[in-house]
């Protein structure tokens, strides 16, 4: 949340969005109590919020009371990827990418300082990342993906994408602070083909690149800590496919 608070704020939803954040962070299923009082509400209006979470669909009640965010949740987040506009003719892009270097491919976006796995062609060369797949969000600081589209934002902004999402370590090789990714940023420039090497998952090392005039980049991963030569020129030939598309 930020600024003021809207003059016909309606409290009743602002405290059900409330609820439903704290599930979602959460590392475990909560009981009604716990989600009461990480929420600073009574325990009354807060069964009262639970359970039409639930009959909606956005909070799902295990068999021993505790709540979880229902598929409903999932539904809206699908709905939003799917609405996004894509560049012209990028699954046929993506999907000669892959062909060609054995090495599957991703587009993705920042979304509200979050990024957004939006299309993926699978490559027999790269490791199952079952986070990078269609639909998913994921970190920006610890992906190629993630590194090209920061590296296309204002100073400011990507230092407020950072620290809004926070620097979750994935490897011993993940960036632990926002000077870091600004350290590994800073020798490049906006379009440039951006690796990672075991940031994201050990031996893995993916390439990403973002396609001018638009909000999309598009990337690849690989087996081991590099991304091969012919590959990642394949990445950059890819990208002017779709920014002449």
């Amino acid at each position: 949340m930020t600024g003021e608070p809207p003059s016909d704020l309606i409290r009743s939803v602002s405290r059900a969005l409330r609820v439903l954040e704290e599930v979602a962070r959460a590392d475990r299923p909560l009981p009604v109590k716990v989600i009461a009082r990480r929420c600073g509400l009574n325990l009354s209006t807060s069964y009262h919020l639970v359970r039409t979470l639930c009959y909606e669909g956005y909070l799902h009640r295990r068999p021993d009371g505790d709540y979880l965010l229902g598929s409903q949740v999932a539904e809206r987040f699908h709905e939003m990827v799917r609405a996004f506009e894509r560049p012209p003719r990028v699954r046929a892009v993506l999907g000669h990418l892959a062909a060609v270097t054995g090495h599957t491919a991703y587009l993705a976006r920042l979304a509200d300082g979050r990024l957004v796995v939006a299309e993926v062609a699978e490559g027999p060369c790269s490791p199952w990342l079952e986070d990078l797949q269609a639909g998913l969000e994921t970190a920006p600081h610890a992906t190629a993906l993630g590194k090209a589209l920061l590296l296309a934002l204002p100073s400011r902004t990507r230092r407020g994408v950072l620290r809004g999402y926070g620097l979750r370590r994935f490897t011993s090789a993940t960036p632990a602070s926002v000077e870091d990714v600004e350290e590994e940023l800073a020798g490049l420039r906006p379009g440039q083909v951006v690796e990672e090497h075991g940031q994201f998952r050990p031996d893995v090392a993916c390439a990403g690149a973002v396609v001018p005039g638009t909000q999309w980049a598009i990337g690849l991963s690989a087996r081991g800590l590099s991304v091969p030569r012919a590959a990642s020129a394949r990445l950059a030939e890819a990208v002017r496919d779709l920014a002449c598309a």
